[in-house]
């Protein structure tokens, strides 16, 4: 019995099961953090996280360039 709750407790006295419980509530993680900065305010670094089709925003590019010739 002793040796099952031990997998309970860290050595310190931490229940695990208690800190599983309250990070799976605490929102989102660090990396979810920077990645909706990054979509919703820009910045360095963001294009990793973007959703935007270059080539289709070079296209509108260069026909709106066509067009104000």
């Amino acid at each position: 019995m002793q040796k099952n709750q031990d997998k309970q407790f860290t050595a310190a006295g931490t229940n695990i099961e208690a800190v599983k419980k309250a990070n799976q509530n605490s929102g989102m993680s660090y990396n979810e953090v920077k990645e909706f900065l990054a979509k919703t305010t820009g910045g360095h670094g963001a294009e990793i996280y973007s959703d935007t089709d270059l080539e289709d925003v070079s296209a509108q590019n260069q026909q709106s360039q066509k067009n104000s010739k």
